[in-house]
């Protein structure tokens, strides 16, 4: 399999995305408790107590190169404050999925959101030259909907009953996408609401 996707360190002005380690468990604990994020049901952010395994699982993943996931550090405070990776990482057609993507709630509704996805969409279309970069939320996730909706994403579909969820439930997943002709007109859009 062709080594197209490796790990990177992502820095902007408010973040810098850095490759996750076993060294991060405890900081994602304090940063997933900052609001009990793990609380929301139609997300999958990881309890204090399995926040190790969360890591692991991430890390095996990559290891297997199906994923390649970032912390989120707050560039003037130091604190990691979330995590996101590249994930679904077609090798054949060049496509991939920006998702596990989550902030504690104290950086919510900031500019941490945006430079964040600017980060990894630059990356992934300017270096990595992929053709689409992949959203996916559960339907009821409306916040999520909303943000990467405002992103310049477009959606694509709904798949229906796509997952089963570990209380039992049935998830329907929402598609979003951007394209590589996309991207110019995406960037200027995300570069300005940074501006503002």
């Amino acid at each position: 399999m062709e080594n197209w996707i490796n790990p990177i360190t992502l820095s902007g002005d408010h973040v810098i995305l850095e490759p996750m380690s076993s060294d991060h468990v405890m900081a994602l604990q304090q940063a997933s408790a900052d609001g009990e994020l793990w609380r929301l049901w139609y997300t999958h952010i990881p309890e204090p107590d399995k926040t190790a395994d969360y890591v692991n699982e991430a890390l095996a993943a990559q290891q297997r190169r199906e994923m390649l996931p970032f912390v989120v550090r707050h560039k003037a405070s130091g604190q990691v404050i979330g995590s996101t990776r590249f994930c679904n990482i077609d090798n054949v057609h060049r496509r991939v999925e920006i998702g596990y993507t989550w902030y504690a709630k104290s950086f919510q509704r900031s500019a941490v959101n945006s430079e964040c996805k600017l980060l990894l969409l630059q990356h992934a279309f300017e270096a990595l030259e992929v053709i689409a970069v992949e959203f996916r939320t559960h339907w009821h996730n409306r916040a999520s909907r909303a943000a990467i909706a405002r992103l310049g994403a477009k959606q694509d579909g709904v798949l229906r009953n796509h997952q089963r969820s570990a209380d039992g439930s049935y998830r329907d997943t929402v598609v979003f996408s951007i394209t590589n002709g996309e991207w110019s007109a995406v960037k200027q859009n995300l570069r300005f609401q940074l501006a503002r």
